[in-house]
């Protein structure tokens, strides 16, 4: 299997178990100020003057399965660890402090969503850690692509 197509499987599946925590983090009360959704929302209202919470779910599956997804594909052999776990951790951590630092002061909730209080970016890399964590036991589970020997 294409390790690009691997990864954004990957990628995917990842997301899906995100989004899930999201949902449950969410029904429990638990920083209801962190929603991601509602964020991508208005970022989409606001630079493109379409949202809601379709649109929202939207980009945050694009987002995580297709940009993330192709990014690890390849970044892959340069992020540290020599198990696909721990790169698809090493690369959560990544991925959380690129959101930290570009679009969270975009929706106003500050560097590192500490305009949402502080635990923020603490409840954000615990998210992306296990997000990281699926990314690269799935990855590491999916077929590699066959190598040809002559």
């Amino acid at each position: 299997m294409n390790i690009y197509v691997r990864s954004m499987i990957a990628g995917f599946a990842a997301t899906v178990v995100l989004s899930l925590l999201m949902i449950m983090k969410t029904a429990m009360g638990i920083m209801p100020q962190l929603d991601v959704i509602s964020m991508l929302s208005g970022m989409s209202q606001n630079m493109m003057g379409v949202g809601g919470a379709g649109i929202g779910w939207l980009a945050h599956f694009l987002i995580g399965t297709v940009l993330w997804g192709v990014l690890f594909a390849l970044l892959h052999d340069r992020l540290p660890g020599s198990e696909p776990i721990m790169k698809g951790i090493s690369f959560g951590i990544l991925a959380w402090l690129l959101m930290m630092i570009l679009p969270m002061p975009m929706v106003g909730a500050g560097f590192f969503g500490l305009a949402l209080g502080m635990m923020a970016p603490v409840m954000a890399l615990i998210l992306h850690i296990i997000w990281g964590a699926v990314l690269g036991i799935v990855f590491r589970m999916l077929p590699a692509e066959a190598v040809v020997q002559a």
